[in-house]
C-alpha cells in the first residue's frame, strides 16, 4: 500500500511538473504592453514597454510591432537579458488610444508569431501650445540600391487637411491622403536650421494613402533640415501595407539627399 502511494505520488509530481513547464512555455510565447502619455514639446506623445512573460531564450523574438490604433508606429526585439524594449511615438488625434504589442518574428525556440496583448490609455491633454510649423521640400531623395527616390511634400506640424507627400521611385508612385495619423515636431538646439529662422527642424509624421493607385497603404517619414543649401538635410521613408506591415514596399534609412531640399518654416494659414 505504501508503495502504491508512493507511485501515485509520484506521477502526481510528475503531472505538476508537466503543467508548470507548458505554462511556462505558453508565456514564453506571449507578449505585455505597457503605456502611457505624457506632453513633450508642445504635443502628447505615447511611451512603451514591451515584454515577454518568459526571460529565457525560447522568449527572445527579433521583431514584435508596436501600433496605435492598428497602425504600426515602432518595432522592436526580445532579447537576453531583459527580453523587452521600450520606445515612444506621437500620440493620434483623440482622447484615448490603443496600444498593442504584435509578435511578427518566430520564437526563440521556434513557435510561430502572430501574438498580441492591447491596452487602452488616455492621451495627454491640454500640452503646452507649441510654435507650428511647416516642412517643403521636392527633389531627389536618394539611391537606394541603384535605385532613384524623388518626392515632393508640404507637411505642417497639426492634422489638418492640408498635408501633401508624394514619392516615386522606379515607376513606382506613393500618395499620401490629406490627413495624417500622427505628426511630431521638434527642435533640435545642435541643429543650425536656419535660414529662414524656424519653430523646428525635426518632423516625424505616419500617415496613409495609395500606393499606384490602391488604397491600403501607410508611410512613416522623418525630415531634418540642417539649414542651407541644404547638402546636410536627410529623411527616411518607409511605406508597407497596412494590413500587413510586413509587406515593406519601400524602406530608406535615415540618410543625406543626394538631391534637393528639405525647408523648415513658421506655418501659414491653410485650410
Amino acid at each position: 500500500m505504501e508503495r502504491s502511494k508512493t507511485r501515485w505520488g509520484s506521477i502526481a509530481t510528475i503531472t505538476v511538473a508537466l503543467q508548470l513547464m507548458l505554462a511556462a512555455t505558453a508565456l514564453a510565447h506571449h507578449p505585455s504592453i505597457t503605456a502611457s502619455s505624457v506632453c513633450r514639446d508642445g504635443a502628447a506623445v505615447v511611451n512603451y514597454t514591451s515584454a515577454a512573460w518568459v526571460t529565457e531564450p525560447w522568449g527572445e523574438n527579433p521583431r514584435v510591432d508596436i501600433l496605435f490604433n492598428n497602425v504600426v508606429v515602432g518595432s522592436g526585439a526580445y532579447v537576453l537579458p531583459t527580453n523587452s524594449f521600450s520606445g515612444s511615438a506621437p500620440a493620434p488625434a483623440g482622447t484615448q488610444v490603443v496600444v498593442t504589442a504584435l509578435v511578427v518574428g518566430t520564437w526563440g525556440d521556434g513557435a510561430p508569431g502572430g501574438q498580441s496583448e492591447s491596452i487602452t490609455i488616455d492621451i495627454a491633454t491640454d500640452c503646452p501650445t507649441a510654435a507650428f510649423g511647416r516642412f517643403t521640400g521636392g527633389g531627389s531623395q536618394i539611391r537606394v540600391g541603384g535605385i532613384r527616390v524623388t518626392r515632393g511634400l508640404t507637411i505642417h506640424c497639426d492634422l489638418l487637411l492640408s498635408n501633401n507627400l508624394e514619392i516615386n521611385w522606379q515607376g513606382n508612385q506613393f500618395h499620401m491622403t490629406e490627413h495624417m495619423t500622427t505628426v511630431a515636431c521638434t527642435d533640435d538646439p545642435s541643429i543650425v536650421q536656419a535660414p529662414p529662422v524656424a519653430p523646428l527642424d525635426t518632423l516625424v509624421g505616419v500617415g496613409t494613402g495609395r500606393y499606384n493607385g490602391t488604397d491600403g497603404y501607410t508611410v512613416r517619414f522623418t525630415l531634418v533640415d540642417y539649414g542651407e543649401p541644404g547638402s546636410d538635410d536627410r529623411m527616411a521613408i518607409e511605406i508597407f501595407e497596412t494590413a500587413n506591415p510586413a509587406n515593406v514596399i519601400l524602406s530608406v534609412p535615415l540618410q543625406v539627399l543626394t538631391g534637393g531640399n528639405l525647408q523648415a518654416h513658421y506655418d501659414q494659414p491653410h485650410k
